[in-house]
C-alpha cells in the first residue's frame, strides 16, 4: 500500500524547466483520494520550491536544499547547518576558481555577491528569494547549503566538484548537474531526510515510491522500495533504482503515478 510519494523537480517532475505536468492538479486530486502524501525533493531552496506548488503550499512535506530544510505547513520540521568556519573556507576556496560563482542558502533565502548577468539568469531558474550583498560579512542568517554555478563553462565535474572533493572529509560535495554543484553538512542528504521523516511519520520503506533523475536523488533510490530512475537519468543513478520510468518530458512520473495507483485499486 502506497502512503508516500516523493519526486525530484528538475529532469523529473518538471517537463521542461520550471513547467509543471499539465495534469498534475488532477494527479493531486488523486493523490489525495487515496490518503497518498506528495514530497517534492530537490537541491532548490525552499521559497522558491513553494512558489512551485502555490495551490499545494499547505498540502505538501517540503525536502528542499537537498534534504537539509524540511517543512510542512511553512513550519520546519527539521534542519542541517554549516558551520561558519567551513563556510568561509567554501567562500575562500570558491575565491581561487576561474569564473566559478556561488549562492549561500538560508533558512531565510539565498545571498549572493556577483553582478554577473549570465550567473543572475541561471540563479533565477532555482532561486525566487535572494539578496546581493557587497560582502558575505553582512548575511545574517543559518547556512544550510552553499551552491557553486559553473555557469561559463558548464563542466562543474571537473572545474567545480574535483577541486573540493579534498574537504570532502569536513562536508558534502554533491554533483548537482553540469553547471552546480552543492555542499551540505556531513551526514544528510535527500534519503537521510527521507529516513527521518519515514521514521517520524511510521511509514515504511515499502509504502514509498521516489522518482530521481541525478546524482543528488543517488540516497533516495537507497531509501525507498518504489525507486524509479527517469530514461533519461545519469547511467549511475539507473543501476541504483529497482525501476525505470518514461523521460520527463515525456509526462514520466504523472504517468507512473497513474500506473501505480491503477495496479493498487486492481489489487484491492
Amino acid at each position: 500500500m502506497i502512503k508516500w510519494i516523493i519526486s525530484d523537480m528538475d529532469g523529473t517532475l518538471l517537463v521542461e524547466p520550471n513547467k509543471l505536468p499539465d495534469d498534475f492538479d488532477e494527479i493531486m486530486d488523486l493523490l489525495k483520494q487515496h490518503n497518498i502524501m506528495f514530497s517534492p525533493a530537490s537541491g532548490r531552496q525552499y521559497q522558491a520550491l513553494v512558489s512551485q506548488f502555490p495551490k499545494y503550499k499547505d498540502d505538501l512535506l517540503f525536502i528542499s536544499e537537498n534534504g537539509t530544510y524540511v517543512c510542512q505547513h511553512d513550519k520546519e520540521i527539521f534542519s542541517a547547518t554549516l558551520p561558519d568556519t567551513a563556510v568561509q573556507k567554501i567562500i575562500d576556496e570558491t575565491a581561487k576558481l576561474p569564473k566559478v560563482e556561488i549562492v549561500l542558502s538560508g533558512k531565510k533565502g539565498g545571498y549572493i555577491i556577483s553582478q554577473n548577468k549570465e550567473f543572475h539568469d541561471e540563479l533565477n531558474l532555482y532561486y525566487t528569494q535572494y539578496k546581493i550583498l557587497h560582502d558575505f560579512s553582512e548575511v545574517d542568517d543559518e547556512i544550510i547549503k552553499i551552491s557553486l554555478c559553473d555557469c561559463f563553462n558548464r563542466d562543474s565535474l571537473n572545474n567545480v566538484y574535483k577541486k573540493f572533493l579534498p574537504l570532502a572529509d569536513e562536508m558534502q560535495v554533491v554533483l548537482s548537474s553540469d553547471i552546480w554543484v552543492d555542499i551540505i553538512p556531513l551526514g544528510i542528504n535527500k534519503g537521510v531526510a527521507i529516513q527521518k521523516l519515514q521514521k517520524k511519520l511510521n511509514i515504511k520503506p515499502e509504502e514509498c515510491v521516489a522518482f530521481g533523475d541525478y546524482l543528488n536523488d543517488y540516497e533516495m533510490m537507497q531509501s525507498v522500495y518504489y525507486s524509479y530512475a527517469m530514461e533519461n537519468a545519469i547511467p549511475e543513478l539507473k543501476k541504483v533504482a529497482r525501476y525505470i520510468a518514461p523521460p520527463n518530458y515525456k509526462n514520466g512520473v504523472v504517468k507512473t503515478i497513474r500506473q501505480l495507483l491503477a495496479q493498487q485499486e486492481s489489487n484491492h
